[in-house]
């Protein structure tokens, strides 16, 4: 099976050094990005993750306007999108389930492991035949 493929988006570096130490011990190839610039430019530069982690309070863009940016482009067409922040209001959770977000994760409230657990189980019923979100 080929390794699954993950790109973190948040502007924290060392949550993102954490995650990626995380994913990689468990069989990931992880990228990381440090904003919705550097993020847009590792999949215009044909990264296709299969899984994608945003945080959406970022300088710049957030990341509900990178999701938006992401699918305009059709960039990581088949990338599950997994929200990891500490957001947890309930207006940022519509918003992220109407761009396409397959999970939504609050990052106070979880530790790496369980942020794995999750995204592993989101793609693992990915697979199972349910479409990557459409039309966005």
């Amino acid at each position: 099976m080929p390794q699954k493929k993950a790109l973190f988006i948040d502007d924290d570096r060392f949550l993102l050094d954490m995650y990626s130490l995380k994913f990689s011990k468990s069989g990931y190839e992880t990228k990381t990005a440090d904003s919705m610039e550097a993020a847009m430019k590792v999949l215009r530069d044909g990264y296709d993750p299969d899984v994608m982690l945003v945080d959406i309070v970022m300088p710049g863009p957030d990341g509900l306007e990178f999701m938006s940016a992401v699918r305009k482009e059709r960039l990581a067409a088949n990338a599950v999108v997994v929200i990891l922040t500490n957001q947890g209001d309930p207006d940022d959770i519509s918003r992220a389930k109407k761009l396409g977000a397959d999970g939504y994760i609050v990052k106070a409230t979880s530790i790496p492991s369980e942020v794995l657990a999750e995204v592993d189980k989101i793609l693992a019923g990915r697979g199972k035949g349910k479409p990557a979100a459409q039309g966005l």
